[in-house]
């Protein structure tokens, strides 16, 4: 039995039609006839459990939530993410690539998790917000290799990567001192429990 159906609203999104929802039956805290959020094909909202888009959020391309996972507000969940057990991404969160958000965690704000993301809980990735010349949020978390990845508006790399990219922009200014600070404070947080 389908718990939702795709409406006939919709909007376009970088070339994509996304689709609101309409929950044909009552589950979890949805009620039947309750209008979700935007999707833009049915498999990107499994059909059973307690799953959810809301309000203004969006799941597009080959993203999937299930589960018992939320995604809300303004929420965005694209590519090849997925977002599954009790996971909840919401604020202006973005999920992409082949991430993979599970568990507890809760992605918030304007985080940005991509590539290949692996975030079971919030020990697995953290977001800054107000660094840098342009005050922007970075996000820096585990990668399903065991590794650190950080996203930092248009910049997505290894924590490595990141220091380069930080010295080579900003020399020896105060700014990267402190964006190196930070890189050093993230690897400390977000390497592997002991």
């Amino acid at each position: 039995m389908k718990k939702f159906e795709l409406t006939s609203e919709f909007v376009t999104f970088l070339g994509k039609k996304l689709f609101r929802i309409k929950a044909l039956v009552s589950f979890g805290d949805v009620k039947e006839g309750g209008l979700g959020g935007l999707v833009e094909k049915e498999e990107n909202l499994d059909q059973s459990g307690n799953a959810w888009v809301y309000g203004n959020a969006r799941v597009s391309g080959d993203a999937r939530v299930s589960g018992d996972a939320r995604v809300s507000g303004d929420a965005r969940v694209s590519g090849n993410a997925r977002v599954s057990g009790d996971a909840w991404v919401s604020g202006d969160a973005r999920v992409s690539g082949d991430a993979r958000v599970s568990g507890d965690a809760q992605v918030s704000g304007n985080a940005w998790v991509s590539g290949d993301a692996w975030v079971q809980n919030c020990r697995d990735y953290s977001a800054t917000s107000c660094f840098g010349s342009e005050n922007r949020t970075t996000t820096f978390f585990r990668t399903k290799d065991g590794g650190i990845s950080v996203r930092c508006g248009c910049f997505y790399g290894t924590l490595n990567e990141f220091r380069e990219k930080v010295k080579e922009r900003h020399g020896d200014s105060r700014l990267a001192k402190e964006y190196l600070m930070l890189a050093d404070l993230m690897e400390f947080r977000l390497s592997k429990d002991e």
